[in-house]
């Protein structure tokens, strides 16, 4: 019996030691900074850019690059369908979860994803609150560059936007957005979040928010700072007459 527990005791302080000497960054407060535009073309169309780049600690240990463009129709001022493209670059050296690139368990190895997305946006107001619901599927093709191995993966993502004005210039921005894997575990992760943005001019804005990322796994929380530019470029596309 004394044996049993002695090897009980051994056993659970080994796993505890080896848990305390993993680096998985869950503890560290990583920032994100991005870029979003809305780049109106015609009437019913308009190009979208995105840049953002993210680090597991708040400006420090890059995690991950995610670049992403795609083409908008605005079947109306409340629906919105587009096409997209991305590439996103990751670096998951600072965590042995298999979390940044789906399903793929990647270990101290740079990941490489190209992303086609199909997305339809609907809008809605109810008083002087404004709702927006996000519906995303993605294909993606993720290539490990160390072994050089390679998955083709399809996720699909729902994410409900809340905008409460305050004053003219200030807002407050709250949304909640899940993903589900389409193979596999049908949980991804869920991404919980709150900002306070700020309108500069009319087509330029800043939010400076807290996202709380829930993976199967883990958690991380993020520093978010992100720029809103949206010029009206329809000018440079009209015909002279």
């Amino acid at each position: 019996m004394r044996k049993a527990f002695f090897l009980a005791v051994l056993f659970t302080t080994i796993l505890t030691t080896n848990a305390q000497n993993e680096v998985t960054g869950e503890d560290e407060l990583g920032g994100w900074f991005m870029y979003f535009g809305t780049n109106k073309i015609a009437d019913k169309w308009s190009v979208h850019t995105e840049a953002q780049f993210r680090y597991y600690e708040t400006a420090s240990n890059f995690n991950q690059l995610l670049l992403r463009t795609g083409v908008n129709y605005h079947i109306n001022p409340d629906a919105i369908a587009t096409l997209g493209y991305g590439f996103i670059e990751t670096d998951p050296s600072f965590t042995e979860f298999d979390i940044i690139a789906g399903d793929i368990l990647i270990s101290n190895n740079s990941v490489s994803e190209h992303r086609l997305f199909e997305q339809f946006i609907l809008k809605n107001k109810v008083w002087e609150f404004k709702f927006e619901h996000r519906y995303r599927l993605e294909q993606r093709f993720v290539q490990n560059n160390y072994s050089r191995t390679s998955n083709t993966l399809h996720r699909a993502r729902y994410r409900l936007q809340m905008t409460v004005p305050l004053t003219d210039i200030f807002f407050l921005n709250f949304y909640d957005e899940i993903f589900i894997n389409l193979q596999n575990e049908a949980f991804g992760q869920n991404r919980l979040y709150a900002a306070l943005g700020i309108n500069v001019t009319d087509n330029l804005s800043m939010q400076f928010g807290y996202l709380k990322n829930h993976f199967r796994n883990t958690d991380f929380d993020r520093l978010q700072v992100g720029l809103f530019y949206n010029p009206d470029l329809r000018g440079i596309f009209k015909k002279k007459e």
